[in-house]
């Protein structure tokens, strides 16, 4: 048996909802970058799901659009040696001259698989139409796609005619291509339930076939879902066509998602109200399997073996992801990849698993239902104005070339696992590693702001960790650190230690330019000795405030006090040493979990009825730790190198952002006392205006939601305490 591929694929949805069309490769710019194929081809992989969509191929009928963008794209990927699996409908209604009940939909359909098959007839390799029965549920029983109706007749009918129109799509294109691939992608889910709603269950996990038995012709009178189809009266002459036909998928695909498996439970009371449903019978909620339910959770490996059982034919994994923080993707991967590897062992042939959504992919949060929505990053960070690529390129990449694809982050289970398997394996390393059978994460700050919420949030994400204070580790000492090095081997060091107090400096140069300065070279030679991340930390006050809009990472530095001067050198010695260092420039942090923070100080100032003065003439982008602190992780994970802007996204003043911050806490803006700068007696001049934004991706959210989640933390913090 050949080994097992990895394959990669661009989530593509063109969606239409109303007379709105939301299309996911115009959010992540692929229709505007050419260059984006030639750093897939990099990654080393066999296939790819590639779209030659009919929505955008087709605007009306009989008129055809400009081939020239897919065709430049399908011709690299094979002059690279990457076999395109051509995509021409991804859970889309298709053009707006036709819908999922058009009686006419596969005819229409056919006429443009035809076409694509004339124009490349080079091409081996088709999904016809994505997840026909996903796509049916959503477009028919729960109204939220087009033509968005409600009612389970609908739902057959969709189905029906999507299943049609992928027989006669094949046909038409086997027409011109007789060796053409058929790969028929449906979503491999199942659903759970409390005994009460056992038979919605097994009506549901009966249902989840129904698209395959269409297919092959396997819906007759004995069928065990005729008894639903007469049901909800549907003309049996719909059937008629699948009867006797030869055409059948070569390869069954199955999209896999944390989400596939669902629970239903008719305790409403203990869900939100957008999960409830019904049946004719009863109400019940419907919610994730692995947050209701864990116990009740399958896993890949178990409903391949269902799948297997039942349909007897190759497979392949055309969908694998999860939106999540980095190590997380990274342990998403993996686990599928091993799961699948022990399946093909095992003698069921498992053609490959897809790596999905290479550019991350927009709205899923919200299924698709607003323009662009919220983005998860995917194999690439399409944020900026190139791909990035992340941890998962790589884990492709080694995957591709039959390398060892182990990152210390692996040694810990997904979050999908237990609660208690978890907890039973604590992050945080303590002071006596002897025996370690694994390498943590040195995090360097013991006693800051940002050194425990790397710690909170490195638990939190069960990334094995140490935090060490200055009684313990003098950055100083080059043999402080080396000691620290051979006692922990480590595979980062996150320094978030040095000098923090601004005016303070202006007066004690020389500690400040000794943690700032000399403690971070001396950490970044000694990591670049070990070949070894490294990450740091440095501020928005490396600027002069010249400038009237933000400040890139290559805007040239000119500080105006000691402080900046400290970390502007820094900056550089730090490259110097260690070429590979990723530094990470923020501003004006504000956390839910520490009290030296600005928010906290306004908000305990105007509890205690007292005024609260900032400056309303120096700009800034306040920075919400957290959020901070889980980028610099991912970015961390995907060895990211040189000068990064982290910071939210807003511009406004200090006494701006006081006012923000006292309204949200139910007090009156009017307040905030504003003063210039040159009145509250600063003994460091601050720059004017050092807003900061990245031209390199990766910026944090807006500033009103991570003043929002502020309170919310707070709240929780209090209730805690």
């Amino acid at each position: 048996m050949r080994d097992m591929e990895i394959w990669a694929g661009l989530e593509c949805t063109i969606n239409r909802v109303g007379d709105h069309y939301f299309d996911q490769l115009d959010y992540s710019g692929h229709w505007n970058r050419l260059e984006d194929v030639e750093q897939i081809t990099q990654l080393g992989i066999k296939k790819i799901r590639y779209p030659v969509l009919w929505e955008r191929h087709q605007k009306r009928q009989y008129e055809w659009q400009n081939w020239e963008h897919t065709e430049k794209n399908l011709l690299k990927l094979k002059k690279h040696g990457i076999e395109p699996i051509a995509g021409l409908l991804h859970h889309g209604s298709g053009p707006a001259f036709t819908h999922l009940l058009d009686p006419d939909f596969a005819e229409k359909f056919a006429d443009y698989a035809h076409l694509v098959a004339k124009c490349f007839s080079w091409l081996n390799y088709y999904v016809p139409i994505n997840e026909p029965l996903s796509t049916a549920r959503f477009s028919g029983l729960y109204g939220l796609w087009y033509p968005h109706l409600r009612d389970d007749l609908s739902f057959v009918k969709m189905l029906i005619n999507q299943c049609k129109a992928s027989i006669m799509g094949m046909e038409a294109i086997r027409s011109v291509n007789r060796k053409a691939i058929w790969i028929q992608t449906e979503d491999l889910g199942k659903t759970h339930s409390t005994p009460l709603l056992s038979y919605q269950a097994n009506f549901e996990n009966q249902r989840r076939w129904l698209g395959f038995d269409l297919l092959d012709g396997k819906i007759d009178t004995q069928h065990p879902l005729w008894d639903y189809l007469n049901w909800i009266k549907l003309d049996p002459k719909e059937l008629d066509f699948f009867i006797g036909k030869k055409q059948q998928p070569d390869i069954i695909g199955f999209n896999y998602y944390l989400t596939s498996e669902r629970y239903l439970d008719e305790q409403l009371s203990c869900y939100p109200v957008h999960t409830h449903g019904a049946n004719h019978l009863q109400q019940y909620a419907d919610v994730e399997a692995i947050r209701a339910s864990p116990n009740q959770f399958s896993g890949l490996k178990n409903l391949v073996k269902e799948a297997w059982d039942y349909l007897q034919k190759d497979m392949a994994i055309t969908e694998v992801h999860l939106h999540c923080s980095r190590e997380e993707q990274l342990r998403w991967l993996d686990e599928n990849w091993q799961n699948l590897s022990e399946l093909r062992q095992e003698g069921i042939p498992i053609k490959a698993m897809t790596a999905w959504a290479l550019l991350g992919s927009f709205g899923w949060n919200r299924l698709l239902t607003e323009p662009k929505g919220t983005y998860e990053c995917g194999i690439f960070d399409c944020s900026g104005e190139s791909l990035r690529p992340t941890a998962l390129a790589k884990f492709v990449k080694q995957i591709s070339s039959n390398e060892n694809c182990y990152h210390p982050v692996l040694n810990r289970h997904g979050w999908w696992h237990s609660h208690q398997e978890r907890k039973q394996k604590s992050s945080l390393i303590q002071n006596n590693p002897v025996g370690l059978s694994f390498k943590p994460l040195l995090i360097i700050g013991k006693n800051g702001t940002l050194g425990r919420a790397f710690a909170k949030i490195c638990k939190r994400r069960a990334i094995d960790f140490h935090l060490s204070g200055r009684e313990e580790l003098d950055i100083t000492d080059t043999q402080s650190i080396e000691r620290m090095m051979k006692l922990y081997q480590p595979w980062a060091i996150v320094n978030t230690a040095g000098y923090v107090h601004v005016d303070h400096a202006e007066q004690d140069p020389k500690s400040c330019f000794m943690a700032n300065t000399q403690g971070a070279e001396n950490l970044a030679k000694v990591c670049a000795r070990h070949a070894i991340q490294f990450l740091t930390f440095s501020s928005d006050l490396v600027f002069g405030g010249h400038k009237q809009t933000a400040y890139l990472e290559s805007d040239p530095v000119k500080p105006l006090n000691i402080y900046g001067h400290s970390k502007a050198l820094a900056e550089r010695r730090i490259l110097k040493a260690d070429p590979k260092a990723l530094i990470i420039r923020s501003s004006s942090f504000f956390g839910p979990w520490d009290e030296a923070n600005f928010a906290h100080q306004v908000v305990q100032s105007l509890n205690k009825k007292e005024s609260f003065t900032a400056a309303d003439d120096i700009y800034i982008s306040p920075t919400y730790v957290p959020e901070l602190v889980e980028m610099s992780l991912d970015l961390l994970l995907d060895e990211e190198q040189g000068i990064w802007h982290l910071a939210n996204r807003g511009t406004l003043s200090w006494a701006d952002f006081a006012a923000e911050v006292a309204e949200r806490a139910g007090f009156s803006g009017s307040l905030i006392s504003r003063k210039s700068a040159s009145a509250l007696g600063f003994k460091a001049t601050r720059p004017k205006f050092s807003v900061i934004v990245s031209e390199r991706g990766a910026n944090l959210g807006k500033l009103e939601e991570a003043l929002d989640q502020y309170f919310i933390q707070t709240s929780i913090q209090n209730q805690i305490h």
